[in-house]
């Protein structure tokens, strides 16, 4: 199984992004997705989770309205459309697979990508 994150960049404050999350190894269906981020001397944090039954989302609180995730089963992908971008959402994003999404967080995963750099300026 891997998991390849990209689209990541430099833009400014405002702009947008979409990131994607191309699986392989794996029936990309059989499983709940996430996005999570990390910054500079920051833990890993969830940002957005999408559930594999009925593609339900959740997202963390800061990026509700700006950030939408979604799955495309047949390509095994999962995207990250980032709009509004915030100089606080500079990070190194991951995708992940398995576990449970909640409004509250994501509880484990199978799997993880190497991440892609997301870097706004203000």
């Amino acid at each position: 199984v891997q998991l390849q994150a990209s689209g990541g960049g430099l833009v400014q404050a405002g702009g947008s992004l979409r990131l994607s999350c191309a699986a392989s190894g794996y029936t990309l269906r059989m499983y709940n997705m996430g996005w999570f981020r990390q910054a500079p001397g920051k833990e890993r944090e969830f940002v957005a989770g999408i559930s594999r039954s009925d593609s339900s989302t959740f997202y963390r609180d800061s990026v509700k309205g700006r950030f939408t995730i979604s799955r495309n089963n047949a390509k095994k992908t999962v995207y990250l459309q980032m709009n509004s971008l915030k100089p606080e959402d500079t990070a190194v994003y991951y995708c992940a697979a398995g576990g449970i999404p909640t409004q509250d967080g994501y509880y484990g995963t199978d799997y993880w990508g190497k991440g892609t750099q997301v870097t706004v300026s203000s």
